[in-house]
């Protein structure tokens, strides 16, 4: 057991938690009463295989290339959605998730002949939240006010083309910086903790629990040594648990 704590790595990751956690979680809920859960993990794994494919193409690993590349894949995976809402809207949550799995397969078989494939998939799924930089910090603070003030300026007017582009824009940001797995429960988790809050509470309490989850997370695996990405996840599998189960309790109180 590590007891000493580096806070000049453990500070930026939570930066970068927050960051992720401030898109995230009004995406969250919207996402939760629509009812397509599974159009994070799809959209994330597609950005994740424009990387991929920018990768196979010996591009810069940090280039700007690589960047839009992402954002191309994550966009055109939007716009695909955005056509199959319209198309088959009785089966879109089977058809996003049909999507997760080809865009995860055709990413194993572009690994496949990599040496380091095994590497890569693993930085894709769980992320590299301990090495952020300071210049992804500021990129991604520049893109959550600009995501902010679209989303909450604009609001329904954004129609159904805009939330899936908006969405595909955070989405591919936050999973180079935290990976699938966190964005996935970033999005998910502290929207389904407070469904039962009233409507005006639901934001600041998702933001307050998703907070103090990555707080706990990263700090409980620097002391144990363990991986952040994975510990974070858990943590906020229970602190979203105990915020649920609160909400549940006062409600049947009253």
């Amino acid at each position: 057991m590590n007891l000493g704590i580096d806070w000049g790595i453990i500070g930026p990751a939570l930066i970068a938690g927050l960051l992720v956690l401030a898109t995230h979680v009004p995406l969250g809920l919207q996402v939760l009463r629509k009812g397509i859960v599974f159009i994070d993990l799809a959209i994330a794994q597609i950005a994740g295989l424009g990387v991929i494919m920018a990768d196979a193409l010996g591009w810069e690993p940090q280039g700007w290339a690589v960047q839009a590349a992402a954002m191309a894949a994550a966009v055109a995976g939007a716009l695909l959605m955005t056509w199959m809402e319209r198309r088959w809207p009785d089966i879109q949550e089977a058809l996003i998730g049909a999507l997760f799995v080809l865009a995860s397969s055709v990413g194993i078989l572009l690994l496949a002949g990599n040496p380091h494939g095994g590497e890569h998939l693993k930085d894709l799924l769980v992320g590299q939240i301990l090495w952020v930089t300071p210049g992804q910090l500021w990129a991604e603070a520049g893109l959550t006010a600009a995501l902010l003030a679209l989303w909450f300026g604009l609001g329904p007017r954004l129609g159904r083309v805009g939330f899936y582009l908006l969405f595909a824009v955070a989405v591919t940001a936050s999973v180079q910086l935290v990976g699938v797995y966190l964005v996935f429960s970033s999005l998910i988790m502290p929207a389904l903790a407070v469904r039962h809050a009233a409507a005006r509470w639901q934001l600041p309490l998702a933001w307050v629990g998703g907070a103090l989850a990555y707080a706990l997370g990263l700090t409980l695996s620097a002391v144990l040594d363990l991986p952040s990405g994975a510990v974070v996840v858990l943590v906020m599998a229970g602190v979203c648990t105990g915020v649920a189960v609160g909400l549940s309790q006062r409600r049947a109180a009253t």
